[in-house]
This record gives C-alpha cells, structure tokens and sequence, in this order.
C-alpha cells in the first residue's frame, strides 16, 4: 500500500475506510491507501471519496490504473484495463519474443500497447480504436513509448504499409453477447463504453471480422491474441483456423483468462 499522505491522521484513513466499506468496497482499505495518497488536500479527498462511494470504478477515481507494473491512464468512457489482460500480453511475448512491429487493436487506453512496447524496447508501436474517447487516452499512454495512435473501425485505421509486416497483432475485442450486457457489474455498465463491451449476439462478432483480416495484415510467423470467455473459445480458434491461422488456446485459472492465439503459417 502507498504511504498516507502527510495531512491526513489515522482517524481520516479510518473514516474513509468505513466510508468505503459501507459502500460496498471488498478491498476498501487498500482503496482507502491509494485514494489518501492521491488526495493533496481535505477537500480533495472528500471529493475522491464521494467519487468513489457512487460508484465510480476505483481507477476512474484515481485516473490511472495498474497494468503489468505500468500506471496506465484511464478517464471517464473509456475501457478499463483488467489484469487478466496481462495474460495475453505475456503469451505474446512468449509468442513473439523479437517483434518489431507491433498492433494494439480495439485499443481503448492503449495498455496492451503500451505493456508490449515495454517489455520488447524498440518496436514500430500502432494503436486503434473507433471510440475517440479512447483515442484520446490512448495517445496519453503510448506517447512514452513513441507510439501512434489513429482512429477509425479495425483495420481501416490503420496505415496501409502495415499490411503484412505486424508481428503481434492484440485484438481485445468486446465479447460479451448483447443480450448479457445488462448483467455485467454496475462498474463496467454504467461507466464503459458500450462498444467496447457488446460483441453482438453470441459475443463473438468483432472477433471474427479481425480473424478474417488478419492475414493479409500479419508477417509470416505473425500472431493474432484475442481474449474471449471459456464458453466461446472453441467457436473463436474456429474463426481463426477457418480464416487460415493456425490457432490454439492458452488459458489461466487464477486469473480466468482465455486467449485464442493465431500464427500466419
């Protein structure tokens, strides 16, 4: 847990951690922590606490979130990165150890980006989204990795050059089925974009149309990650085999993730 900020005495982080705790916060002294942290004044941590008791997520409170050790910037209506997610960027990694040329597709913050740029050090970064909310953010995170950021759906933001030269195209595409939307925690349905979480009728629309691209997109030896739920995995490493990848499935309990991966032969 960060240190308390100087002005705040053991009987405000007491107050804010009952504050939390009563609005429903499982981890509401962690919470407690980093929001007496980020407050530089009482007024300040009275509105960071209200903010959060109405249910606004802790990371919209905060404006960032933690991503594979990176603070990541998120604001209001945009997608907030989950830590599963890290899975799909730690099977990339394992995937394509030396990429050059990397795509962060369906980008929403740019975390999956910016993480995977990170991690490899000089790569050729692109980052996409048809929300310009998130295009926004995504150009605040990916800018200290020398990242570009362009805005449109899928593959037609993306500059034509890129066709056939990407190494690691990360798709985290929405993937839930549109009629279970509305059964999604109040955090992700009242505050997120509802493009980045409705994948239409089975939850699986968006994947398919950038399974079936991604071909001409990928280098040879290139991979496409897509994360998707335990229930659609089957249907989804048949999108990417049907579209000619050769396609497995990776998986991780503990955190409950699930990415299809699919190589250009």
């Amino acid at each position: 847990m960060p240190p308390f900020s100087p002005p705040f005495s053991p009987s405000v982080r007491d107050s804010v951690v009952a504050a939390l705790r009563a609005a429903g916060c499982v981890f509401a002294e962690d919470e407690a922590g980093l929001i007496l942290a980020a407050a530089r004044t009482p007024q300040e941590l009275s509105g960071l606490v209200d903010r959060r008791v109405s249910g606004l997520p802790l990371e919209l409170v905060l404006g960032w979130a933690e991503f594979r050790g990176l603070r990541i910037t998120v604001e209001p209506g945009v997608f907030v990165p989950r830590r599963r997610t890290e899975f799909l960027v730690e099977q990339a990694l394992a995937q394509a150890p030396r990429a050059s040329v990397v795509v962060d597709l369906c980008c929403g913050s740019g975390a999956v980006g910016t993480a995977l740029a990170t991690a490899l050090g000089d790569v050729e970064l692109h980052a996409a989204d048809i929300d310009p909310a998130a295009v926004r953010c995504a150009r605040r995170n990916v800018a200290g990795v020398g990242g570009h950021v362009h805005a449109g759906d899928l593959y037609e933001a993306l500059p034509a050059d890129l066709r056939g030269r990407i190494d690691i195209l990360a798709a985290n595409v929405p993937y839930v089925p549109t009629g279970e939307v509305a059964l999604l925690p109040a955090e992700a349905r009242d505050h997120e974009p509802l493009v980045a979480l409705d994948g239409g009728g089975d939850g699986l629309d968006v994947l398919r149309r950038v399974a079936v691209e991604a071909p001409r997109w990928l280098a040879p030896g290139g991979c496409l990650l897509v994360e998707t739920s335990a229930a659609q995995a089957p249907a989804a490493v048949e999108a990417f085999t049907g579209s000619g990848l050769t396609a497995r499935l990776a998986t991780d309990d503990e955190r409950y993730a699930n990415v299809v991966i699919g190589v250009r032969p």
